[in-house]
């Protein structure tokens, strides 16, 4: 059974940084796409960034630039750095596993980013 568990959420103030961690349980962690999502309050999930096997990496128009995703397969952890934050970030962030088309997602952790 794969299991994610987010962390390294909390509140932080406009122009801070927060480290998300998300740490992937089960097999075959270095062969899967890895990806954050987030959702607000009344808004959809969406795509926050994602990293392939290969390491390729893409962002949302709105984080790149001060995000950053990063993954450890020793560690079978994937990573988010988030600079320069904004109130529009705030939003519960969601790890998500892809491996052989079946998507796995954690909890979630909440980010609030005050003005």
């Amino acid at each position: 059974q794969v299991q994610l568990v987010e962390s390294g959420g909390g509140l932080v103030q406009a122009g801070g940084s927060l480290r998300l961690s998300c740490v992937a349980s089960g097999s075959f962690f270095s062969r899967a796409t890895m990806g954050w999502y987030r959702q607000a309050p009344g808004k959809q999930r969406e795509l926050v960034a994602a990293i392939t096997s290969g390491g390729s990496t893409n962002y949302a128009d709105s984080v790149e630039g001060r995000f950053t995703i990063s993954r450890d397969n020793a560690r079978n952890t994937v990573y988010l750095q988030m600079n320069s934050l904004k109130p529009e970030d705030t939003a519960v962030y969601y790890c998500k596993r892809t491996v052989w088309g079946k998507d796995y997602w954690g909890q979630g952790t909440q980010v609030t980013v005050s003005s």
